[in-house]
């Protein structure tokens, strides 16, 4: 069992403190060197700083320098952080060259400035590499993976696994079909159980990453297992038994020395990722802002209009299937949470007054603005469904779940498409699916920005909204 901690940083704090120690390393390497030399700090050296940050920043964002490591080669990364480096610091000079303050530096602080970066950026990921793999030898932070297919190359894999602890990855098992005696030259002891067992444990959230090691020629059986896989919010990884390092556009990550193609992963990665975050924050801001006086409205009539909360926070899946706390202002007489959601209906007795005009206007969901500031929501993402309605529906439609690989949102692609409010049929929420995974497939930052237009003129209102 993983071992807790309350030391843990994962995800976006984890990047967020890395950014953090970053700058501080580049500030304090200019302040070292420009006492090693004698230079006083002035406004013609604060430029110089805030140029090499601004442009480190958005390069290390751009190559995606802050992306997880856990599966990718340290020496890669190491790399990368050289080359991010050594553009800041060129195109710093390059600007201080065509506006011609170039003349005003020491030229020996300024090497001794991005030599000294480089050591210590490097220096300072290889310590955290360090303790990384100390905790994750001691079984914290330890992500549980299966493997699909005991073959070579799943046994190669699992090698790798064993062999890079640093990774983090503790393997529950081989998951393969043949019975023992049909696999030959390998251990038939390593198998823990069927396929069914290893889609069972990813449905199940068991698992974090299950890696497909079929022979490629088993196309039919792969197709199989991926659509099965569909109903989970597990990372699916296929580990090609032939070199892929030549293929055009293939999106590759490695084990060690394994490679791997990516099946369902989250689209909003790396810079992706920054930029959409940046957009919540500065929209969702300036949203509670301009609506504060709506917000104070709404909350007194809510108030008025029956007894009970204001707010009703209701159980929501955010991203990778994550329970979260959605806030809504509360429209009915009950604040159902349980198990069995009855989604409200034309004439539903349950809804009071203001209820029918907040939600007919969408005005209920204002306070999901905070949610977004806060991180469990985007702007524009597929609507989050109560937790009831997810159990029902991902047995109903296939590759529902994918629909949480992103961020849940206040409106979406589906919903400024018609396909909000009640879905009292299966047809109408595969309708919703087949449009909130468009939108993950074809995600752009302008995509939301048009979402965000049309939801102003019709993402407000719908025939099915009761």
């Amino acid at each position: 069992m993983d071992k807790p901690s309350k030391f843990q940083f994962v995800g976006a704090r984890s990047n967020f403190l890395l950014r953090i120690v970053d700058i501080c390393i580049v500030s304090f390497a200019l302040l070292i060197m420009m006492r090693g030399y004698n230079v006083s700090f002035n406004k013609d050296y604060l430029l110089a700083l805030c140029g090499v940050l601004f442009f480190y920043s958005y390069t290390g964002e751009s190559l995606g320098l802050y992306r997880s490591w856990r599966s990718g080669r340290f020496s890669t990364m190491c790399r990368l952080m050289f080359f991010t480096v050594t553009i800041a610091f060129l195109l710093m000079t390059l600007v201080l060259f065509l506006f011609k303050y170039s003349e005003v530096y020491s030229r020996f602080t300024i090497v001794g400035w991005y030599s000294l970066s480089v050591f210590v950026l490097v220096s300072w990921r290889y310590c955290v590499r360090e303790v990384k793999r100390v905790r994750r030898s001691k079984g914290f932070n330890v992500q549980k993976v299966a493997i699909v297919g005991l073959t070579e190359t799943g046994k190669l894999l699992y090698d790798e696994i064993i062999k890079h602890d640093e990774l983090g990855f503790e393997c529950v098992g081989f998951y393969d079909d043949r019975e023992p005696s049909r696999i030959e030259n390998l251990d038939a002891s390593l198998l823990a159980g069927s396929i069914n067992d290893a889609v069972e444990l990813a449905r199940n959230g068991q698992i974090k990453k299950l890696y497909v090691c079929l022979p490629m020629l088993a196309e039919k059986r792969i197709a199989d297992i991926i659509a099965a896989l569909g109903d989970s919010t597990a990372d699916v990884l296929i580990t090609p038994d032939f070199l892929l390092k030549n293929l055009m556009n293939a999106r590759i990550g490695s084990v060690g020395e394994v490679d791997t193609i990516s099946v369902f992963e989250s689209p909003v990665n790396g810079m992706r990722r920054f930029y959409k975050r940046s957009f919540d924050i500065v929209f969702s801001l300036c949203a509670i802002v301009g609506i504060l006086p709506v917000l104070i409205g709404v909350a007194i009539a809510v108030y008025m209009s029956s007894p009970g909360a204001i707010l009703f926070k209701q159980d929501r899946y955010g991203l990778d299937g994550r329970k979260i706390k959605v806030w809504k202002f509360r429209s009915m007489t009950v604040t159902e949470n349980a198990d069995n959601v009855v989604q409200a209906s034309k004439g539903d007795a349950r809804i009071t007054n203001v209820g029918a005009f907040i939600r007919r206007t969408s005005l209920d969901e204002l306070p999901q603005f905070f949610n977004v500031l806060f991180g469990d929501m985007s702007v524009v993402g597929p609507r989050p469904h109560a937790v009831a309605h997810n159990e029902e529906y991902r047995k109903l439609v296939n590759y529902y779940m994918l629909r949480h690989k992103v961020l849940p949102g206040i409106t979406g692609w589906a919903q400024v498409n018609g396909w909000r409010g009640e879905t009292d049929t299966l047809d109408k929420m595969e309708k919703r699916i087949e449009y909130d995974l468009a939108y993950i497939r074809n995600w752009t930052l302008w995509w939301d920005v048009k979402i965000v237009f049309l939801t102003l003129f019709k993402g407000f209102v719908g025939k099915n909204v009761y």
